[in-house]
C-alpha cells in the first residue's frame, strides 16, 4: 500500500471563506489571491471553490496562463507587475492587469506597442518600505501614467504592514489618503487582515479588496483572533496514520538528540509524517496534533519521515489510527493550522506552502461539516 499520508483540499470550505470575505466588505469587488500556487493548495484544485471571486491576483505569468486555461475570463492582477519589458506582450495576450511600483515599469509601458490599453494598479509605499512609489512622488507618477496611450485605466493601491494590530492602519491610511486626495480613480487597499478588521469602513474597503490567507482558513491576526472568531473553515488537511505504538518507561528518551525524556511510563505513537513531507522540523515537544480526532501533543524532535506522539489521552489508539497534523479529521474535529504554526514558531502561510511533492493531494468536494 502507499505510505499512509495525504493532504486534502476542501473545496466547499474555500467557497465558504470567499463568501465570508465578501460579507466583510459589502459593495467591494474581491480578488482571490492565488500566488505561490494558491498558497500551496494548487491553482487547479482551488479553482472550483474560488471562481466566484471577481478576479484573481498572483505573481507569475505561468500561473496566469493556468487560470486562463481553466476557463477564467475575468480580471487577473500581477501583484508585482512585470519583471521585464517583454512581459507586457504576455499581458496583452492574456489580458492581464498589472501593478506598477517602479519607474522602469512605466518606461517599458511607454515603449510598448499595445494593441489594447493596459489596466494598471499604481502602488504607493505608505510605510511598509517594500514596493511602491513614495507619497511625495505619487501624484507626478499618476499624471505620467494617465498621459500614456498604452494605459487605459489606473487603480490606486497600497499595502498595510500592520493591519493585524490595533491602530496598525492609522498612519499608513492617513499617508495614502492625503497623497491621493482629489485623484479620481478606483482604489485597492485591504488585504485579509485589513478586510476582516476594518472592511466595514467604506473609505478603507475601496473598490477592490485582496483576500489571501483568510481564503485558506488561516487567521490573519492570530493569536488575537482565531479562525472560529472570523467564521472561517480550514481548506487544507494533512492526515497520516500511526505506523507504530508502544510503551516507554520513565527516564527513556524519544527521537534524535534525546530532546524529550519521559518522567513516567508513557505510551507513544509514531506517525508517518516528517519534515520531508513539509511538517516543520522545528516543531518542538508540545506541538498540538490529533489522533482519532482527539487533541494531544508531539514528543521530541521531528525526523525526516516520522514524528512521535503522546498517546496518553487516546488509550485506544493503535497502528492505523488517523493522525491529523492540521485541518479536519475524518470525524470532523478541527486542528487550526495557526495553532500548529504558532507552536512551531512560524505562521500558517509557511506550512501551507511547504507541503512537498511526495505527499499525495486530493480535492474534497464534500460539504463542510458544521
Amino acid at each position: 500500500m502507499p505510505r499512509p499520508i495525504q493532504a486534502t483540499i476542501h473545496v466547499p470550505a474555500l467557497r465558504h471563506n470567499l463568501n465570508q470575505m465578501r460579507s466583510a466588505a459589502p459593495g467591494a469587488k474581491v480578488f482571490a489571491v492565488v500566488k505561490a500556487n494558491a498558497y500551496g493548495h494548487g491553482i487547479e484544485r482551488v479553482y472550483a471553490g474560488l471562481n466566484g471571486a471577481d478576479g484573481f491576483a498572483l505573481l507569475d505569468l505561468s500561473e496566469a496562463e493556468r487560470l486562463r486555461a481553466l476557463g477564467w475570463i475575468g480580471p487577473i492582477l500581477l501583484l508585482e507587475g512585470v519583471f521585464e519589458a517583454q512581459d507586457l506582450d504576455v499581458c496583452s495576450r492574456l489580458n492581464l492587469w498589472h501593478v506598477v511600483h517602479r519607474a522602469e515599469q512605466i518606461d517599458w509601458l511607454a515603449a510598448h506597442a499595445a494593441a489594447k490599453p493596459h489596466h494598471v494598479f499604481l502602488k504607493m509605499n505608505a510605510g511598509m518600505n517594500r514596493l511602491g512609489f513614495r507619497p511625495d512622488e505619487f501624484r507626478a507618477v499618476y499624471t505620467r501614467l494617465k498621459a500614456l496611450p498604452q494605459v487605459g485605466g489606473i487603480t490606486l493601491m497600497m499595502h498595510f504592514s500592520d493591519a493585524d494590530r490595533d491602530h496598525g492602519i492609522d498612519a499608513p491610511w492617513a499617508t495614502f489618503a492625503h497623497a491621493i486626495a482629489g485623484l479620481d480613480a478606483p482604489r485597492c487597499v485591504c488585504n485579509s487582515a485589513a478586510l476582516l478588521r476594518y472592511g466595514k469602513r467604506p473609505e478603507l474597503r475601496g473598490d477592490w479588496v485582496r483576500a489571501g490567507i483568510a481564503l485558506y482558513g488561516g487567521s490573519p491576526d492570530y493569536p488575537a483572533h482565531d479562525i472560529r472568531h472570523w467564521g472561517l473553515e480550514p481548506t487544507m488537511s494533512l492526515n497520516a496514520q500511526l505506523i507504530a505504538a508502544y510503551e516507554i518507561g520513565a527516564g527513556e528518551s524519544v527521537g534524535y538528540g534525546s530532546t524529550f525524556t519521559a518522567d513516567r511510563a508513557l505510551r507513544i505513537g509514531i506517525a508517518a509524517c516528517g519534515y520531508a513531507d513539509g511538517y516543520p522540523r522545528h516543531a518542538a515537544t508540545g506541538t498540538p496534533i490529533l489522533v482519532d480526532g482527539i487533541r494531544t501533543r508531539t514528543l521530541g524532535r521531528v525526523s525526516m519521515d516520522m514524528l512521535a506522539i503522546d498517546l496518553s489521552p487516546i488509550p485506544r489508539a493503535r497502528m492505523g489510527s488517523e493522525v491529523t497534523l492540521w485541518g479536519r479529521s475524518s470525524a470532523g474535529a478541527v486542528l487550526p493550522i495557526d495553532d500548529v504554526a504558532d507552536a512551531a514558531g512560524t505562521i500558517g502561510y509557511e506550512l501551507m506552502c511547504a507541503i512537498t511533492a511526495r505527499v499525495p493531494i486530493r480535492p474534497d468536494p464534500a460539504p463542510v461539516i458544521a
